[in-house]
């Protein structure tokens, strides 16, 4: 039971790390998209 335990809090670690890695790369995106348009305004 507790080796069920550690594998699902394992999975749900890892599955995590994805989804903020993610919404990192998002944020990165928009923020180069908010340069650019800043850039093209000057």
């Amino acid at each position: 039971m507790r080796n069920l335990l550690l594998i699902a809090a394992a999975v749900l670690s890892l599955a995590a790390c994805n989804t903020i890695d993610g919404i990192g790369k998002d944020i990165k995106k928009a923020g180069e998209s908010i340069e650019d348009a800043a850039s093209k305004k000057k």
